[in-house]
């Protein structure tokens, strides 16, 4: 997720604003800021560009799952459902506010699986939460279907998938409220920094108010402002959002060359029979960043990861053996090793993880390559990589 690769005159200008003001702070300092509020301007840009009504800047992605989670109510006593394929930070969000995180398994989308969901449910649940892993989404009709079915929130963390659609509508516009990352690593980037944008009006004030330690943010004066509640610190500095502000100008720029380039090496893997493609539900549209495909078993997908990192093809992920982003791994969190105490409540409701199976989920991972798109690749060298790709895969399948 490359927005780090395309750096230039567009984020420095922003970055320039700022440091020539010396505000770094998005709030207050009236007067020093020869009227640059760089926060304000990319919440307004990414309410233009995603069509949402309100947009919250907040620290990173993390911090927005959390700010969203919170903005809707979530906390003790209560059950949010999530994938087993996702980054750490989605169950870390959940108990860091009190609440359950229920696990259950991916499908071919490589996101939530309806059926699983809908098994899922019970009287504590309080959301649903699709996480549009490596650039494409689950069925969100389905998704949407049960949340109404049942009452719950439906929140999307689009942290990996800024710019696909569905439906015409973007990644993280479609459900209650929807999460972006803008960190290093991220298609574009703040350097560090996150976004939660919604529909809903009550979400979005909480998110203001609960992102900046309660502040109700009306007036002039920070100081004689009121705390409706109780709030945290997730703000984002100017400085991270004036390099935001340059990078969203420069996202249908990013989606496009990561198009050309994940369709060449796509078409590439497309001649060899045992390959297939991560199912896109009909009216999606990924966001390019990742192209992910299925091997024959776990054994191959294995030895195609092996081979591809010996041969210099990087960037190329089998989650199934990684630490990070899928529940195979996730030592800590089954055994729930914790700096502090954690509730009764919530160890008890973490207790099915000890024994839990995934089968479905291991069936996808499993057999599972995911392989970055850069923008920095030439074209040359992309239709290299994918001969090479194309290459290896072939020895190992013979």
């Amino acid at each position: 997720m490359p927005g780090f690769e395309l750096f230039g005159d567009k984020e420095r200008k922003e970055v320039n604003d700022v440091l020539d003001s010396g505000v770094l702070m998005r709030y207050g300092f009236d007067g020093m800021r020869n009227g640059h509020w760089k926060a304000k301007e990319l919440e307004k840009e990414l309410e233009n560009t995603f069509k949402a009504s309100h947009a919250q800047l907040v620290s990173s992605g993390t911090a927005a799952i959390s700010v969203a989670l919170a903005a809707a109510g979530v906390g003790a006593g209560d059950e949010v459902i999530l994938p087993t394929f996702t980054f750490v930070a989605s169950f870390e969000a959940v108990m860091m506010l009190g609440a359950t995180p229920v696990l259950v398994d991916i499908d071919d989308t490589l996101t939530l699986s309806p059926n699983a969901v809908e098994a899922a449910v019970t009287s504590k649940t309080k959301a649903v939460m699709v996480v549009h892993m490596c650039g494409s989404m689950g069925d969100m009709n389905a998704l949407q279907s049960i949340c109404d079915q049942h009452n719950l929130i439906l929140l999307e963390d689009a942290c990996q998938a800024i710019g696909g659609t569905y439906n015409g509508k973007a990644l993280g516009s479609i459900g209650d409220l929807g999460c972006f990352s803008f960190d290093f690593v991220k298609t574009i980037t703040c350097g560090e920094g996150g976004a939660v944008i919604t529909n809903n009006e009550n979400y979005y004030l909480h998110s203001d108010h609960y992102s900046d330690h309660g502040h109700d943010h009306v007036g002039n004066d920070r100081g004689a402002e009121s705390h409706p509640f109780l709030g945290y610190n997730f703000r984002i500095s100017e400085l991270h959002a004036a390099v935001g502000l340059g990078q969203l100008k420069r996202l249908p720029e990013i989606i496009a060359v990561q198009k050309k380039n994940f369709t060449i090496i796509r078409e590439a893997l497309s001649v060899i029979p045992e390959v297939t493609f991560r199912t896109v539900p009909k009216g999606g549209e990924e966001s390019y960043g990742f192209l992910n495909f299925f091997l024959p078993n776990l054994e191959t997908a294995r030895k195609v990861s092996e081979a591809f990192k010996e041969n210099g093809v990087d960037a190329c992920f089998h989650y199934y053996d990684n630490n990070w982003h899928y529940v195979r791994k996730w030592e800590h969190l089954k055994e729930l090793k914790s700096l502090y105490p954690i509730s009764d409540e919530v160890k008890n409701g973490m207790a099915y993880l000890k024994d839990a199976e995934f089968a479905e989920s291991d069936h996808y991972i499993g057999r599972n390559i995911s392989s970055l798109i850069k923008l920095s690749w030439t074209e040359e060298e992309v239709k290299a990589r994918a001969s090479k790709m194309v290459q290896i895969i072939q020895d190992i399948l013979k």
